[in-house]
């Protein structure tokens, strides 16, 4: 298969029972609605999938249901943390239908400074399994690492690399990110990670978005991307300020709410039933579905009630 990232990648929710367990009709109903909004792949069992919060099996189980249901790319989230665990988890990811993955920081990165051959060598061995893999700068209130740029240029040399997903969070080392890759001797897809300046991102050199962002509004995001990539520059600006007002309601502090938020989103949209997450993670309040509510009739998305101003929050 080829793997083309140009264009936007959901990482989507997980729907759960009252309980936390996985509710997989609802599952498979909402990978069925997203797939229809035209995404280029999916991304499963990440951070806005709850993937910290599932065991290796329900990884799998999840991964199995999806390519069940669509014939999407999928890209897998993998955590290690060790090298050989991680390396399993890649055979068993791609037995059950991973087309890449998406190699998340693991704690072994946590040390000033850090020694490029330990993230280096633990690509490489991810590698040898044979599915194409993104790199992963996250921000680190996010639990993730900002690389020094010897360290991500010797990551992205790494056979097997095809992209990096750069979600820093910062505009400056974003486009210090987009120049190294430049510089390099193969091309190395830029996708966003930004839900800050979605858009943005386009415009300082993504050529793709991998983000939480893309499991509401979806449609909208992808009209977005055509219509840049199109040149269709007022479009797309129409389309991102609208796209990011309800990204800054959803990532807002505290920004760990974000998964809950966004299955609110999608259960006043009546996409999900419910909106359950998985403990520790807790539910919000009425007072901020509400104001959830009234956003996304600001945006256009509540056809049932007419779009008012919203003051800020």
């Amino acid at each position: 298969m080829t793997l083309n990232l140009d264009g936007l990648i959901p990482a989507t929710v997980l729907p759960m029972d009252a309980d936390g367990g996985i509710d997989e009709p609802a599952l498979r109903s909402y990978i069925g609605w997203v797939v229809a909004q035209g995404p280029v792949a999916l991304a499963i069992n990440v951070d806005t999938g709850e993937g910290p919060h599932l065991t290796h099996d329900e990884k799998v189980r999840i991964l199995r249901i999806v390519r069940d249901v669509t014939d999407v790319p999928i890209v897998a989230g993998l955590a290690g943390p060790s090298t050989d665990a991680a390396v399993r988890q890649a055979r068993d990811f791609r037995a059950a239908g991973a087309d890449a993955l998406l190699v998340f920081p693991i704690p072994a990165y946590l040390s000033q400074p850090l020694d490029p051959r330990v993230p280096v060598a633990y690509h490489e061995a991810i590698a040898d399994v044979g599915l194409p893999l993104i790199l992963f700068q996250l921000q680190p209130a996010l639990a993730g690492v900002n690389f020094e740029t010897d360290t991500l240029q010797a990551m992205a040399s790494v056979d097997g690399v095809v992209a990096i997903k750069e979600a820093s969070f910062d505009a400056r080392r974003f486009v210090d990110t987009a120049r190294l890759l430049e510089q390099l001797p193969r091309k190395i897809t830029l996708l966003t990670g930004n839900d800050n300046f979605i858009l943005e991102s386009f415009l300082l050199g993504a050529t793709g978005a991998l983000i939480g962002f893309g499991a509401v509004m979806t449609r909208e995001q992808v009209d977005m991307i055509a219509a840049w990539q199109a040149g269709d520059t007022d479009t797309a600006m129409a389309l991102g300020r609208r796209v990011q007002r309800l990204a800054d309601v959803v990532f807002a502090a505290p920004v760990g709410d974000y998964r809950v938020r966004l299955k609110e989103c999608l259960r006043i949209l009546g996409v999900l039933d419910s909106a359950h997450v998985r403990r520790p993670l807790l539910p919000i309040d009425d007072d901020e579905r509400a104001f959830l509510a009234n956003v996304l009739a600001e945006v256009g998305l509540r056809e049932d009630t007419p779009a008012a101003p919203v003051l800020a929050r």
